[in-house]
């Protein structure tokens, strides 16, 4: 492999949603030279986070049928049971559910739990507060996918605006077939995302664990390793 191979083999992808934000930045950057030297460089930084932010790594998904992969890159901050949005129409019963929160320095890229179908998406208005709340799940504006697997489970996820993401993408449409680890969304800067995982199927994951988008599994729906504990360390 060549040296120029090699530098190319490192570099990480950058989701075309990134490219307007690195470009103001950049433009930012060069007119903050002209003003003042120092508030260039700082805008450079700046525009270097920009590039980091809007990253979109290719991710190696597990393929074994029943898994539920993670949807997003960050710190699961919650494992708890809770009453899903009635939006998502999972029903009157309290669910399992696994918070991933997204930090600034996260990658931003949703991905599918599980193979299957787009039944359902909705999104609700609402405020930004700071997601990594429990209140958040309620109050904050939210995005809802429902993914039906081809055994018909359904898994919910929900993407939640934080206190200073402003603005959920969307990549996929109700009806469309997907695989686990695909692509469906995005949320810009900071941000949530909830799973909600169907009755009786136990989390693998842990609070304080990090998620990875496209690779965690964070449950099993046959339970085949229920009996998984987490320690800190």
């Amino acid at each position: 492999m060549s040296i120029a191979d090699s530098i190319r083999s490192q570099l990480v992808p950058i989701h075309p949603e990134g490219y307007p934000f690195i470009g103001a930045f950049a433009l930012a950057s060069l007119v903050l030279f002209w003003l003042w030297s120092p508030l260039g460089w700082i805008g450079c930084v700046l525009t270097v986070w920009c590039v980091y932010f809007f990253r979109d790594p290719p991710r190696v998904t597990p393929a074994r049928e029943g898994l539920i992969i993670a949807p997003a890159d960050g710190r699961v901050s919650q494992v708890t049971t809770a009453m899903p949005p009635a939006e998502l129409q999972l029903g009157a019963k309290p669910l399992m559910r696994v918070s991933i929160f997204m930090s600034v320095f996260d990658c931003h890229i949703n991905r599918s739990p599980v193979n299957g179908r787009i039944e359902r998406i909705h999104h609700k208005p609402g405020i930004f507060l700071n997601a990594d709340l429990d209140k958040a799940s309620e109050d904050n504006e939210r995005n809802g996918i429902v993914v039906a697997t081809m055994g018909g489970v359904r898994i919910g996820v929900v993407q939640i605006a934080g206190l200073i993401a402003r603005r959920i993408v969307k990549f996929c449409a109700e009806g469309q077939n997907v695989v686990a680890g695909q692509r469906i969304g995005m949320i810009r800067f900071g941000s949530r995302v909830d799973v909600y995982l169907p009755d009786g199927v136990r989390p693998l994951v842990g609070v304080g664990q990090m998620a990875v988008a496209g690779e965690t599994v964070v449950a099993d729906l046959q339970n085949r390793d229920a009996n998984w504990t987490h320690r800190t360390g």
